[in-house]
């Protein structure tokens, strides 16, 4: 298939069936925490999937832009779906980890203050905030080019909760490696050097 009729497929497809399929594992994973499915700690295994959706979906969304760029797929309809996807699970991750986990408003703030996870953990939230409170049409329109600004928020929150998933790990492992490497790798690709191909003709007398 090529990349014209899958982005027509893409398009067509409403944004209401990708909160849907989006939040459906939310519901799942729940349901098997409420019926003791998760293993000895439910709690903490509620807890660590929504984060990894979140993180998951964070990714994602950010690799709209690159694949519309590089390989002509285009996702860009339902890029604030994404987005807003990833915040809704960043948002279950810290209730699960405040109220079912930690459960005590003095431990909450100790941790806050003294274990750096939880401190990057925190800070990736507070800046996809003003993100998700934004992503309308009416902000778009009130905010006009800062929106686009405030919006490259999500670079460094990006950067954060990668590095939230390696702080969080115990010891070495691959997994959040990989995560942070995937984030970093797809900001770079943002980065433009429009100047590079010119200076080089330039040099070589072309």
């Amino acid at each position: 298939m090529d990349a014209s009729r899958l982005n027509g497929l893409l398009r067509r497809v409403p944004s209401w069936a990708v909160y849907m399929c989006g939040l459906a594992p939310a519901v799942w994973w729940f349901a098997l925490a409420l019926n003791g499915a998760l293993g000895p700690d439910p709690v903490k295994a509620l807890e660590h999937r929504y984060g990894e959706f979140a993180l998951q979906f964070l990714v994602a969304s950010l690799a709209v832009t690159p694949l519309r760029r590089y390989l002509g797929l285009n996702l860009m309809k339902h890029r604030r779906a994404l987005g807003l996807l990833c915040f809704a699970y960043a948002g279950l991750h810290l209730l699960v980890w405040l109220f079912l986990d930690v459960q005590s408003p003095a431990q909450i703030l100790a941790d806050i203050a003294k274990r750096p996870y939880v401190t990057v953990g925190m800070a990736a939230f507070v800046v996809l905030l003003p993100l998700a409170v934004t992503s309308n049409q009416a902000s778009l329109r009130a905010l006009g080019p800062l929106w686009r600004r405030l919006h490259r928020l999500s670079y460094p929150a990006a950067l954060l909760a990668g590095l939230h998933y390696v702080l969080l790990a115990k010891g070495f492992q691959l997994e959040p490696l990989v995560y942070l490497a995937g984030i970093i790798l797809l900001l770079l690709t943002r980065l433009r050097l429009p100047q590079f191909g010119r200076r080089a003709r330039y040099i070589s007398g072309e």
